[in-house]
């Protein structure tokens, strides 16, 4: 997320056309590249239920599965890129961000597979507990984007001023190295353990499909709900640039909260798996609720944040009098979903280590692309409320869905604990 955060502000001193074209580009990617991330959040169940079990070799197969599944999305959502970043003027963006967006994209575009990856090695080390390497590789990983978009969005040290497409280059050369960062990190883990690089690499058909019946829910549910802000960017791409920056600096704002509840929702997942794993019901169900309590206390703070300092957050990213205006209405609207915001992702975490991705998806179907999406176009452009119009219609679908979740995930756990002494007896 720092990436994308070091992205906008970069290119946020170029122009107000250049950080529309990254948000509008970023977006695009990334609603296409949850896909294959949401394809792979089935290993948080697969893996941690096994490593709570005690079953080490299937945390394993499951590992290579997730690689097999990786290079197959990997080369399709990246032919999927090829073809839409010549097409961008079709979507109904102004032409003067489109120019800007088709070279980032395509620059972006071939980050696609080590993206994937990464995501894969990721899942498996924090199902085993492994974090501090990620954490590591992640910090190293914005070091070097900030430090290749300071070369090539201005041209310093005689490099070219590529400007949104130097942003680009630099995220996908980050991509790059923090795959061969985690890599190495998990064949030394390997090594150490004994297992060497023997891993069982046969492909396992029956894990294969596991994996997909699991992680096809979760990449609809987390392409509906990036995809509806993806959306919401593209629609906003058709409104003044002023408005599509704005749109991107609080959106962006937003999103970097939002990292934290992600954060917790991965670790819930991880939790409750292990649980479910050992088939103690209590820890899972505690696990889950503890995870809720820290997301909605984190993001509570984040809303009292939005609404006393508005205008030092969007000048963090630019100065000009009129997206900052923009900004700071939107950042009040999105401090009525924070909190809701941060329970829905929770939820999903919480419901996907207990083997439950079909109910996310459903909620996010409905709360954002139903109820949500239809009222912020609405207000955005029949009644003319412009981008915060758009919002409008963002935060209402996110406490649809949060609402959903949470009661999705307590509705489980009293089912659970209600069978807890038929698993003791087991």
């Amino acid at each position: 997320m720092a990436m994308g955060l070091v992205d906008t502000m970069m290119v946020g001193r170029v122009s107000a056309e250049a950080m529309g074209a990254v948000s509008i580009g970023s977006h695009l990617f990334f609603a296409i590249a949850i896909f294959g991330i949401g394809m792979l959040l089935g290993l948080d169940y697969l893996i941690a239920h096994a490593f709570g079990a005690g079953r080490l070799h299937d945390a394993r197969c499951a590992l290579v599965q997730g690689v097999y599944l990786s290079l197959l999305l990997g080369a399709l959502l990246t032919a999927l890129l090829l073809a839409i970043v010549p097409r961008l003027e079709a979507l109904g963006i102004q032409p003067v961000v489109a120019r800007q967006t088709t070279p980032y994209l395509h620059a972006l575009t071939w980050s696609m597979l080590p993206l994937l990856l990464y995501a894969t090695l990721r899942r498996y080390l924090q199902a085993l507990g492994l974090v501090r390497a990620i954490m590591v590789a992640l910090i190293s990983a914005n070091a070097i984007n900030a430090a290749v978009n300071w070369l090539l969005v201005f041209g310093n040290l005689g490099f070219p001023a590529l400007g949104a497409e130097g942003s680009g280059w630099a995220t996908t050369a980050s991509r790059v190295y923090i795959l061969l960062f985690l890599l190495a990190y998990a064949a030394w883990h390997e090594h150490r353990s004994g297992a060497g690089l023997a891993l069982p690499w046969r492909f396992d058909r029956a894990r294969f499909l596991e994996l997909v019946r699991l992680g096809l829910p979760a990449a609809l549910q987390t392409g509906l709900e990036v995809g509806v802000f993806a959306t919401a960017t593209i629609l906003a791409g058709r409104l003044a640039a002023v408005q599509l920056a704005a749109h991107q600096v609080a959106l962006s704002a937003a999103a970097f909260t939002f990292m934290v509840p992600l954060g917790i929702s991965s670790a819930a997942a991880v939790r409750v798996g292990h649980a479910m794993g050992r088939i103690d019901p209590r820890a899972a169900a505690r696990a889950g609720w503890t995870a809720l309590l820290l997301g909605g206390a984190f993001m509570s703070c984040a809303a009292v944040t939005f609404l006393t300092v508005p205008g030092w957050i969007i000048r963090v990213f630019t100065n000009e009098p009129t997206v900052v205006a923009t900004g700071v209405a939107l950042l009040g609207v999105a401090a009525i979903f924070q909190l809701f915001d941060g329970l829905q992702v929770v939820a999903t975490g919480a419901l996907r280590g207990a083997g439950d991705t079909r109910t996310a998806m459903l909620a996010n179907l409905i709360g954002h692309w139903v109820l949500g999406l239809p009222l912020g176009y609405a207000l955005c452009f029949w009644l003319d409320r412009g981008v915060i119009g758009l919002w409008i219609g963002l935060c209402t679908g996110l406490i649809c869905v949060a609402a959903a979740l949470i009661a999705a995930w307590s509705l489980r756990t009293r089912l659970q604990l209600a069978d807890y002494p038929v698993h003791r007896a087991a």
